[in-house]
């Protein structure tokens, strides 16, 4: 609808902004519902964000500490070799869950191999098979903050996306629409105080003329 027309002011016209103006209304009331309950989600993410984050970066100092003994014991040429050539022992799945109809995807990583390392060890060193077994129980932990930071990031964008939509409600269409309603209420008035007075002024010309 555009605001800018001028408004037709009349009974339908006026029932059909009563009636917009409570959808409107109601509208609202489900948006502000709504960005509550993506508020609560966040903070709920970031604090489990947070946890998760704390939880990662001594262990990551360690995997960078043995990775990069590795690489001054082995030489690169070695390391790289070890690491293309490896099988993958581990496997992320990912699912796709809902929060207030935001899709959020989930990470859940599962072991194919728990038994032996993917590796030889004739040309390796306890550096390299500790860096393995250091990234090998880091990654579920390392995939579970991605999928909070992701989340928080879904949810923060549709929070803002709600928060432009209850601002146009609240500032500019349903103050629009009382608007309208007002002048209509007001437009209809005054023509019945006129058609009052011009009935009354025709009863006394008939009165006149008795």
């Amino acid at each position: 609808m555009s605001f800018g027309q001028n408004v037709a002011a009349t009974k339908i016209e006026l029932l059909k902004y009563k009636r917009s103006s409570q959808v409107a209304s109601m509208v609202r009331k489900i948006l502000d519902d709504k960005r509550k309950v993506l508020l609560k989600n966040i903070e709920e993410m970031i604090t489990e964000a947070t946890k998760a984050r704390g939880g990662i970066w001594e262990p990551l100092q360690d995997v960078y500490k043995s990775v990069n003994e590795a690489y001054l014991t082995l030489g690169t040429n070695t390391v790289d070799s070890v690491a293309q050539s490896a099988p993958a022992v581990m496997e992320v799945d990912v699912t796709i869950k809902r929060v207030v109809d935001v899709k959020i995807p989930a990470l859940n990583v599962t072991e194919k191999d728990t038994k032996s390392m993917p590796y030889g060890f004739a040309d390796t060193n306890s550096s390299i098979d500790r860096a393995a077994k250091q990234i090998k129980a880091m990654l579920p932990k390392i995939c579970k903050a991605a999928e909070y930071e992701n989340s928080i990031f879904s949810l923060a964008k549709a929070l803002e996306k709600t928060q432009k939509l209850l601002n146009a409600l609240e500032n500019v269409i349903i103050p629009q629409y009382h608007s309208r309603i007002k002048y209509i209420l007001a437009t209809l008035e005054e023509r019945e105080r006129e058609e009052f007075a011009r009935l009354k002024k025709v009863k006394a010309a008939i009165e006149k003329r008795k």
